[in-house]
């Protein structure tokens, strides 16, 4: 028991201590900005963020990932709050999460590996890009304390460490900029101009809804979408802590957590959430590994809200700007650019398109659809090629050397490769460099045997590996087949 927590919670603490205390100070104006998004009260997503770190710390399956509220799944929620109400909004939550469990049941986590390596470059970039943006009308009106702070707060994020990396520069830099923020009095937009904080708990607390089929109907596509965005946000997210830890997660086990977590965000108050990449990227790179940054994010969000409430509130927002910005910059895989001209145009062509349209649209679900349909009709378009050669034999004997994947897409190209009228009287179709797919391929070498008995001629099926002779012996291909010509 003590050797599974230990490798669970207990191998990096110090590090997790004082990562996740730093995700925490991140966390807070992103909530609130979500929640304004929502048309919810801040305390909303202040909840929701609490909540769902802390049960997804001891029931997800990427440790060191921090989820939370996030801007993908409050831009969903606006319609919801504005036509039904908060309750409504609990309400589908909840659904949200209990769909989640149910796809994390049935393991929908494996889809994940359907996802090319290009789209998740894209999807890495664009986040990049969407969370330098998003700081940027931080910048409206700002003074040239604004911008000096900024640059100061960068300064340390990048200096300290040559220092000490006992402590996250990232945290660093927030103390040091909040504290000289305060001590001079400058005229600074700070974390309680952007929503007024309650220092009050969140408390359980059912949907006052009459539950009834039309209303479960009514509520089932708005979870429906929260839903896969979420896990689509969350499972990106993992495959690329996964890549930057060098360490493997059971994405199954968060899809399932993912739920859980928001099933309780959907009883305490909060709305729905996911993975967040620009405050796991700050965990990660402030050294956090284990469940315990996650659990101490998520506890230290909350302690700050009641406790350190009257600090927190004189936050400078250009602290956590500078911050952001230095995620947006460690965020962004900066090799593509380099590689950009030397991989495949298809590829290069999915990557730019997926960072496109996330930019442009918002929506991480949409962006990484787009990017595997794309990457979907380019392997089709490759894999849809077959071809023949031709060789006559001292015997007389005509092989054709099929070189390419028979399936239903190159089964009418695959007809056509042979001279069934001019052909010598035996001949040898050879599958040795081939593959025979599914029922349609095995159509299409029945009707070419057949086309060949018509004309008086034997035609011998050779060379099928042990898959493909399998689906041909199942289908009662009635061919002569060989091992070889």
């Amino acid at each position: 028991m003590y050797a599974k927590l230990k490798n669970s919670w207990l191998f990096n603490v110090r590090r997790d201590v004082l990562s996740g205390m730093t995700v925490a100070f991140a966390l807070i104006p992103e909530a609130i900005a979500f929640s304004i998004l929502a048309g919810v009260d801040p305390m909303v997503g202040l909840y929701a963020s609490f909540c769902i770190a802390v049960t997804i710390s001891i029931v997800g399956g990427r440790m060191g990932m921090i989820s939370a509220a996030t801007g993908a799944m409050a831009s969903l929620m606006g319609p919801i709050v504005a036509k039904y109400g908060l309750e409504y909004l609990f309400a589908v939550t909840i659904l949200t999460g209990i769909l989640q469990f149910l796809m994390g049941m049935l393991k929908f986590g494996r889809f994940i590996t359907f996802i090319p390596h290009s789209v998740v470059t894209g999807f890495v970039n664009a986040l990049a890009i969407i969370i330098f943006m998003a700081q940027l009308p931080n910048f409206r009106g700002a003074n040239w304390q604004m911008y000096a702070m900024v640059a100061g707060t960068l300064a340390i994020v990048y200096l300290f460490p040559l220092l000490t990396k006992a402590v996250p520069s990232a945290l660093a830099a927030i103390i040091v900029m909040t504290a000289l923020s305060m001590a001079m009095g400058l005229d600074l937009r700070t974390v309680g101009d952007m929503g007024e904080i309650t220092q009050a708990p969140p408390v359980f607390h059912l949907p006052d809804l009459a539950l009834s089929l039309h209303v479960v109907g009514t509520m089932l596509p708005y979870a429906l979408a929260l839903a896969i965005v979420g896990l689509t946000e969350s499972l990106m997210t993992a495959t690329i802590v996964d890549e930057m830890t060098e360490t493997k997660s059971d994405k199954n086990r968060e899809v399932r957590g993912q739920g859980i977590a928001n099933i309780v965000s959907g009883l305490f108050g909060g709305m729905a959430g996911c993975a967040m990449i620009g405050q796991t990227v700050i965990n990660v790179k402030s050294g956090g590994r284990s469940r315990l940054s996650t659990f101490v994010a998520g506890v230290f969000l909350l302690f700050l809200i009641l406790v350190l409430g009257d600090v927190v509130r004189r936050i400078p927002m250009a602290a956590l700007v500078g911050v952001m910005f230095m995620v947006s910059i460690g965020t962004f895989d900066w090799g593509s650019l380099k590689t950009l001209t030397k991989i495949p145009r298809s590829d290069a062509l999915v990557m730019v398109v997926t960072v496109a349209i996330v930019v442009a649209t918002s929506d991480l679900a949409i962006g990484v659809v787009t990017g595997v349909i794309l990457s979907a009709l380019n392997f089709g378009w490759k894999m849809a090629s077959i071809k023949a050669r031709a060789e006559l034999k001292p015997d007389g004997t005509k092989v054709y050397r099929i070189a390419g994947q028979l399936f239903f897409g190159t089964m009418a190209h695959f007809a056509e490769l042979f001279d069934y009228r001019n052909d010598p009287e035996r001949v040898v179709i050879d599958f040795s460099s081939s593959h025979v797919w599914d029922h349609s391929a095995v159509t299409a070498i029945a009707k070419a045997v057949q086309k060949y008995e018509q004309a008086g001629k034997q035609a011998e099926v050779a060379g099928l590996n042990e898959e493909s002779r399998k689906l041909v012996d199942r289908a009662g291909l009635t061919a002569p087949t060989g091992h070889g010509p």
